[in-house]
């Protein structure tokens, strides 16, 4: 359906997970696509792979929530494809802990992550834009609900909202388009590393307690970042889309 020829994107956090699933989807699509993750064992296993679009591929190592890491990553990127036109920020990472439990140093570590990261690595990329050119931001439902102990990991995805539409409203005379995706329940144990992929271990009530009556996967979160990239999406911006099954406008009652 999609047609990113002579495009550049970067993805953030692409060696696993929904990452992952999104940076196949826009080398599909035939972009050149750098993944840029902290995990360098995920990274060299891209290369083995994905040998066919070795060609098109640059994995780049950087902890997003670094600075002198995301500009040592924007210049790998600069000397190899001097423009970028689309980037989809979707490093993150998850913590469930007791709020009289959660220590400061780990509420600044998932905050730095999932949000400075978003600030940072758009920061230092924005020179590299084309006019049209698409930021997709990767939020959460849980930026829109919670379960017990996910202050960090909501506050941090919360702020991603508030920031898409910061953005959109900045970036708009540049004609570049910030939007950010929702996932809900997303399946990633066949997307992640070698030493970690597994089968997923799912029950038929995790499917069907979901209005699509199933679990969602990373692919399903590739197809709405390949949209809201695509020229279909152009009168798009400063919006969130929810990619969750229904779930979060599903009314609970107790039996």
């Amino acid at each position: 359906m999609y047609d990113f020829s002579g495009k550049n994107v970067v993805v953030t956090g692409g060696a696993q997970g929904i990452g992952k699933a999104v940076a196949q989807a826009f080398l599909s699509a035939h972009a050149w696509v750098s993944v840029w993750d902290v995990d360098e064992e995920a990274l060299r296993e891209l290369g083995e792979e994905w040998v066919e679009w070795r060609d098109r591929l640059l994995p780049v190592a950087c902890d997003v929530s670094k600075e002198p890491e995301v500009r040592r990553a924007r210049e790998v990127v600069e000397r190899e494809a001097r423009a970028v036109d689309v980037l989809v920020n979707n490093a993150g990472i998850f913590l469930s802990k007791p709020l009289e439990e959660l220590t400061e140093s780990e509420w600044d570590r998932v905050l730095g992550v999932n949000l400075k990261g978003v600030f940072l690595v758009t920061k230092h990329l924005l020179p590299l834009f084309r006019e049209g050119g698409a930021i997709i931001n990767i939020a959460s439902t849980r930026a829109l609900m919670s379960e017990p102990h996910t202050e960090a990991y909501s506050a941090s995805k919360g702020g991603v909202l508030a920031l898409t539409h910061a953005l959109a409203i900045s970036l708009g005379e540049r004609r570049i388009r910030v939007n950010a995706i929702s996932p809900g329940w997303i399946e990633t144990s066949l997307w992640k590393k070698r030493a970690l992929r597994r089968e997923p271990e799912l029950r038929p009530i995790d499917h069907l307690q979901h209005p699509t009556q199933r679990v969602g996967t990373p692919e399903d979160i590739a197809a709405a970042c390949l949209f809201l990239a695509s020229p279909s999406s152009g009168f798009i911006t400063g919006t969130n889309l929810v990619v969750d099954g229904g779930m979060t406008v599903k009314m609970i009652y107790a039996p």
